[in-house]
Formats: C-alpha cells, structure tokens, sequence
C-alpha cells in the first residue's frame, strides 16, 4: 500500500490535486492500493488511513517539498500512533530535478519572460534544514533560468513574498516581476502569492505527470527498506 501523504487545505482545490496524483500513481502502478493521507487541516491523517489497514504493508511518501516539522515529526508521530507493524516512511520530494522542470514550466506558461525578474515563493518554516531545501531549490532554478532568483515566504519565514517581490522592483523598476510557485495546490498559500503584486504569478506544480513520477520513485526506493529487512 502507498499512502501519499500531504499537508492539507480547506480549499477544496488543494485535495483534488492530491487526488489527482493518486490516480497517476494508480494508473502507473495498477497492482499497488494507493491511499490519500494528510498530516494537518484535513482528515484522514495519516494514522487513520496505517490504523485501518494493519495488515498491508505499507510505504507513506510524504508529499512536501521540504522536510520541515511534518515530514521529520509530525508524520513519524502519526506512524508509531497508528500501531501499523509494517510501515516505512519514504523521502519527501524536496528540491528535486524535475519538479524543477515543472517549476520552469508553470512560470512559462503564467506568462514569465526571459530577462524577467523573478521570485521563487514557498511556504516557509521554522525549520532550517527545510529552509535549506527551499535554497537548494532556488539555486537549481537560477542555474536553470540563467538569472538571479530571489526567495520570498508566503508564512514562517522571511522575506515574505511581497516583500521580495517590492524589493526586486525597486531594485529593477523596469523590469516585470514574476513568482514561481514552489507549491504543490492551491490554498491560502497561493493566493497569498496571487496577491504579492507581482506582474506573473504561476501556478503550484500542481498534479503533473513528472510530479507522479517521483511519488513512484520514492515508493520504489523505500520499498527496498523491506527487503533489506
């Protein structure tokens, strides 16, 4: 069994996508169950879906494009809460190549331009090992576009992205702004980055082929963890 785990929003757009990769992984993986799990705001939490379902092996992958306090606590908590005697936690995504990719083509297709300044907006945490990831994947997309990137926060952290935004304006006052969205769905985080006063704002990664792809990469790659045992 493959649990996706995500965060959770109460726009009803948000489960969608999370639905949505579902259904890719289910298509890609026909003999696989796959379940929906979040780890705050919506239920089933993760420990309702393991508790459930004691007799299945099962590998959560957790839907996060960094690891911050849900993918290194939170999760792991719902785990051992939930008694599931056969469970392992895959890696989350964090800043990997081709979510990158996806990146760089929600940007495009928003409208962003070359020679555009842009601001690469995240969620924020008060972890630093996830900050790293968002700085990780901020690097890749610079060396991707070829350019500078700036990094806004739609919460936790600072700048926040209209922050960012207005200083790249001020520094550049001729050229358009745009924001790349290193979200994965809609949400409160989202329009947040609608409403940071950029000229191009993007849609989150949102449920893309090469976002299912990767879910299956890190349930495959988590799967070993049981035949090493």
């Amino acid at each position: 069994m493959i649990v996706v785990a995500a965060h959770g929003t109460r726009d009803p757009a948000g489960p969608a996508v999370i639905e949505a990769l579902a259904d890719g992984v289910r298509a890609a993986l026909p003999g696989e169950a796959v379940r929906v799990a979040y780890a705050d705001v919506r239920v089933p939490s993760v420990a309702d879906v393991l508790s459930e379902h004691l007799g299945e092996r099962a590998v959560v992958v957790p839907a996060f494009l960094a690891a911050g306090y849900h993918v290194r606590t939170d999760i792991p908590q719902q785990i051992a809460t939930s008694g599931h005697p056969r469970t392992v936690l895959a890696d989350a995504f964090g800043p990997a190549p081709e979510l990158v990719a996806v990146l760089i083509e929600r940007l495009v297709d928003g409208g962003y331009r070359t020679g555009d300044g842009v601001v690469l907006a995240a969620a924020g945490s008060s972890d630093p090992r996830a900050l790293v990831d968002v700085h990780d994947a901020t690097y890749a997309l610079s060396v991707r576009l070829g350019a500078p990137v700036r990094i806004g926060f739609a919460a936790t952290a600072r700048p926040s992205v209209s922050d960012a935004v207005a200083s790249l304006r001020a520094a550049r006052p001729d050229v358009p702004v745009a924001v790349a969205s290193w979200l994965l769905a809609p949400g409160l985080f989202q329009r947040r980055l609608d409403d940071a006063g950029a000229d191009v704002t993007a849609n989150p990664l949102g449920a893309h082929p090469r976002v299912v792809d990767l879910i299956i990469r890190r349930y495959q790659a988590a799967v070993g963890a049981f035949v090493a045992a």
